[in-house]
């Protein structure tokens, strides 16, 4: 199964049982907010998830981010990222006066950067084991630990670091697709959420000042699920699912700084920047106007095929928009560097409160 293909939602059958009894998560959410982060200016970025934030762990021979057209925007060819171009890490890498960390796979080939963090993020990848044989997020952090047992980053490295933890929704692509119940879903959801409440305190107990996480973005805004009516609208009953998702975590992340003395953790709202750029076409604070947001620019001529997918006579079965640069989404999952963009521009308030 290919990537893009890996979160795979049908949520119409338990939308009722998302919104019952859950008036305890409503009032967290309400009184969960983000706390004095300012005079914090992070000299290291570290970076744990998926294909969200991955540029280049992914094996060459597996990912289609290592195949043509991705990367024809920057740096002009595949390199890894599941884009045409940047995608969240180099953003907010930039926004913090950083170069992007070095992918963990390739470490020892640019030791000079290791000075800038590292990204242990692998496309495909979540919480729990996914569909993919790549490292999900307890192992990620395991490969930190490691370095940090090292010493190849001291305690003082660490308390001027910051952790991005960004993780798109595989995990329920793979509970459905093995086979889990729609009726016990709200449980697994449970657990997704204890599992990375964990997580971000193991992060944070290894010594880093700041993690910062995102919520789930609008998951029926996703090309694959709106190319059933034309890329038209938004799906909204997968979108109420991946809101419970995020009103969860908001609950957890309230109880993580109610027991940290420095409030060290913060949302970054992907839901509310993807639903801000794509209602305002990607015209937020100036930037390029985007056309048609819910289409994918890169795209199988078939259901059979993705984009970068060729046939067993080397020839392409996708076609590429022709401007990149005007186009929301990448893939039928990804968003484009200028989608990227917007919701960076959408974040900023936010991540203002990261330095």
């Amino acid at each position: 199964m290919e990537r893009q293909k890996l979160i795979i939602f049908s949520f119409s059958f338990f939308l009722l049982s998302l919104l019952a009894g859950n008036q305890n998560v409503e009032a967290a959410a309400a009184s969960s907010r983000h706390q004095g982060l300012y005079g914090f200016h992070p000299t290291k970025l570290f970076v744990f998830g998926d294909s969200y934030a991955d540029t280049g762990n992914n094996r060459k021979t597996v990912a289609n981010s290592w195949k043509v057209p991705y990367g024809i925007t920057f740096p002009g060819k595949p390199a890894g990222r599941f884009s045409d171009g940047r995608v969240l890490t180099d953003y907010l890498a930039k926004f913090l006066g950083l170069k992007s960390p070095v992918p963990y796979r390739w470490r020892k080939f640019a030791a000079s950067r290791l000075r800038y963090g590292i990204n242990f993020a692998y496309g495909g990848t979540g919480v729990f084991d996914t569909l993919v044989l790549d490292p999900n997020m307890t192992t990620q952090i395991d490969f930190f630990r490691q370095l940090v047992d090292d010493s190849v980053y001291m305690k003082r490295d660490l308390q001027s670091s910051l952790a991005l933890v960004t993780l798109a929704g595989n995990d329920y692509g793979a509970y459905l697709a093995r086979g889990g119940s729609i009726q016990d879903i709200t449980s697994f959801m449970s657990r997704v959420i204890d599992q990375l409440s964990s997580n971000l305190r193991r992060i944070h107990g290894l010594g880093v000042r700041k993690v910062a996480v995102t919520s789930l973005q609008p998951l029926g805004c996703l090309p694959r699920s709106t190319v059933m009516n034309s890329f038209q609208q938004c799906n909204e009953t997968e979108n109420t699912a991946a809101d419970y998702h995020n009103l969860l975590l908001r609950e957890a992340v309230a109880k993580l700084n109610n027991e940290s003395k420095d409030s060290a953790f913060i949302i970054l709202d992907l839901y509310g920047s993807f639903t801000r750029a794509l209602k305002n076409r990607g015209d937020i604070l100036g930037s390029v106007k985007l056309e048609t947001p819910l289409k994918p620019c890169c795209i199988g001529v078939s259901h059979e095929y993705s984009c970068g997918s060729v046939n067993g006579k080397g020839e392409k079965m996708y076609t590429v928009c022709a401007k990149p640069e005007s186009a929301f989404f990448w893939d039928m999952v990804h968003p484009t560097q200028a989608g990227w963009r917007a919701v960076y521009l959408a974040l900023k308030s936010t991540l203002q409160q990261l330095r």
